[in-house]
C-alpha cells in the first residue's frame, strides 16, 4: 500500500531541516521512518529525489513523501535458537552468535536474526525502519558476537535510536590485536567514510564522513620469544560507526586477529607453538566481541546493564597465549 504527503513549504518552514518539517506535519510519522523513507529514495523536492533529511527547504518548496507501508510478511521465519539474555514487554536483549548476519542483504534473504526474530515473534518487534529490519535498533557484524538489544515496539525503537544519537548508551567491545598500541590507552578520533576503493570497505578520513571516536585500553600484552606480539584490548564506543572498531585498528596499524576484509599480510612466525598457530590460522571470524551493553529503559528509565562471555574459540586462544607468555 502507498499514500504521498504533498504541500508546499510556506514562510514557518522555510530553511528547516526537511526530515523535521515531514515529522511535524505528519505527527503518525517518526523522525526515523521519516529519514528511512528519505534515504530509501521516497522524497522528492520540486519534483527531484532527495536523499539528505538534513538538507533546508526554501520558501515554496514543492515536497512530496511517498509513504511504503513496511512488508514484514516478504520476510520468511528462521527456526534458529535465539540466546536471549532479556526480555520484557518493550525489548529483547540478545547474545548474537558469530556466522549469522544481522538482516537481509545480498547473498543472504532467509537466514539473519531477522528472519529469527520473525520466527520467534513477528507481531512484536518495531516497523519503523527499513521493511527488512523490524525491531532493528543496532548492529553489530556478521562475523562479530555479543550483546544486541531489539526493540519490540516503535516508542522504544525511538527512545533507544536517541540514547545511541546522544551517546548515552554504554558499548564495551573486546577484541585482540596484531602488535601493541602506542599509547596503550587512548582515545582515536577520526571521521570514516566508504571507501573510495572497495565500497563494502570504510575508511578513516579527516576532511570528509562521519566523526568516530573509539576509547581504548591495552587489557594484556604478549610480547616474547614463544609468540607473535598481541594485545588484548578493550574499545568503548563513543560513536557508532559501520566497522567502527575495525577501521580505527587498522589505521592504527594493529589490526584484528582473524579480520579478512581490513587484513595485512604478517610474515610467517618461526618456532611458533604449533597449537597456537592452528588456533590462529583456524580461526574463521574476527575476534571481536560485544562485550558490555548498558541503557536507560525506554519506559521505566532504570539503567539496565547485561555482560557476556568471549565465546570459547576467542577464550581458548587467550588461554593458549597466557600460558605461552608465563
Amino acid at each position: 500500500m502507498k499514500n504521498f504527503i504533498n504541500f508546499i513549504v510556506r514562510e514557518k518552514g522555510n530553511n528547516k531541516r526537511v526530515d523535521t518539517i515531514l515529522t511535524n506535519h505528519d505527527k503518525g510519522l517518526s523522525r526515523t521512518r521519516v529519514k528511512n523513507l528519505i534515504l530509501d529514495s521516497k522524497l522528492k523536492i520540486n519534483e527531484k529525489i532527495i536523499l539528505d533529511p538534513s538538507i533546508k527547504t526554501k520558501l515554496n518548496d514543492k515536497i512530496e513523501l511517498e509513504i511504503v507501508e513496511p512488508k514484514k510478511q516478504s520476510l520468511k521465519p528462521y527456526n534458529f535458537k535465539l540466546n536471549i539474555i532479556h526480555e520484557d514487554e518493550d525489548l529483547i536483549v540478545i547474545d548474537k552468535p558469530c556466522g549469522i548476519p544481522m538482516h537481509p542483504g545480498a547473498g543472504n534473504y532467509d537466514n539473519t536474526i531477522v528472519n529469527a526474530l520473525m520466527n520467534y515473534d513477528s507481531k512484536n518487534l518495531s516497523d519503523i525502519g527499513d521493511e527488512l529490519r523490524p525491531g532493528i535498533v543496532h548492529r553489530i557484524d556478521k562475523d562479530t558476537s555479543g550483546l544486541i538489544v531489539i526493540a519490540k515496539n516503535n516508542l522504544t525503537h525511538e527512545k533507544l535510536s536517541l540514547q545511541f544519537s546522544e551517546h548515552s548508551i554504554t558499548r564495551v567491545y573486546q577484541t585482540l590485536i596484531w602488535g601493541k598500541l602506542r599509547p596503550q590507552k587512548g582515545k582515536i578520533e577520526t571521521f570514516i567514510t566508504r571507501s573510495s576503493k572497495n565500497r563494502q570497505m570504510m575508511e578513516v578520513s579527516f576532511s570528509k564522513g562521519k566523526k568516530a571516536i573509539t576509547h581504548y585500553e591495552t587489557l594484556e600484552l604478549f610480547e616474547n620469544d614463544k609468540v607473535p606480539t598481541f594485545s588484548f584490548i578493550q574499545c568503548k564506543l563513543e560513536t557508532g560507526r559501520t566497522h567502527q572498531i575495525r577501521v580505527h585498528m587498522s589505521y592504527k596499524g594493529n589490526n584484528i586477529l582473524g579480520d579478512k576484509k581490513y587484513k595485512k599480510k604478517f610474515k610467517k612466525f618461526k618456532n611458533i607453538d604449533e597449537d597456537l598457530n592452528d588456533k590462529i590460522l583456524n580461526l574463521n571470524r574476527q575476534f571481536l566481541h560485544a562485550k558490555q551493553l548498558s541503557f536507560d529503559h525506554p519506559r521505566t528509565g532504570e539503567r539496565l546493564e547485561f555482560s557476556s562471555n568471549i565465546p570459547k574459540e576467542l577464550s581458548d586462544i587467550l588461554k593458549k597465549l597466557r600460558k605461552l607468555s608465563k
